[in-house]
């Protein structure tokens, strides 16, 4: 039963999960995410309540999975800088990372310049395009707080992208 719900609800979503992992990491190389992703909800099925939609509680299982991820590529080189070498962290090339197109990298580079809350609403509400309400569900706020950030992201995402042209 469970299972074949979830086995459901990634031949729906995985796409979806895929590119915001993509843009929330900045790696192309997050198919072990994607699948972290609904082997945690397979785990926590008996915590889904109903309230919101299948799409909105992956969503938020894979925030935390990216947020897990950044916080160890940031402990990866933590050790890199003390001494220690990891075969992971070399096989990691700046090509490797942003395996995306030319535009997609000045996107990519101006989200991941922007302070957590930004980022993560740009990715959800302007990326994803998901609801207000689908939004404030996967990041615990008010609908409110969904807009009037949302707001301000794309106001300070704008300024980042015309800086990041204006230095090339």
């Amino acid at each position: 039963m469970i299972s074949n719900k979830i086995s459901e609800w990634f031949y729906m979503y995985n796409k979806d999960i895929y590119h915001f992992l993509v843009y929330y990491i900045g790696s192309g190389d997050v198919e072990d995410l994607v699948q972290e992703v609904f082997i945690r909800a397979i785990k926590g099925f008996d915590t889904y309540q109903e309230k919101s939609s299948p799409k909105t509680w992956l969503f938020s299982i894979a925030r935390h999975v990216g947020i897990d991820e950044i916080r160890k590529r940031k402990r990866l080189r933590k050790k890199q800088i003390i001494g220690f070498r990891d075969e992971e962290t070399d096989k990691e090339t700046p090509e490797k990372i942003l395996q995306l197109n030319e535009d997609n990298r000045l996107l990519y580079q101006a989200i991941q310049s922007l302070k957590a809350n930004y980022r993560d609403v740009i990715i959800l509400r302007g990326i994803k395009e998901l609801s207000v309400s689908e939004t404030a569900s996967i990041l615990n706020w008010d609908e409110n707080k969904v807009r009037i950030t949302y707001h301000r992201a794309l106001k300070t995402l704008q300024k980042v992208k015309e800086d990041f042209l204006y230095e090339r």
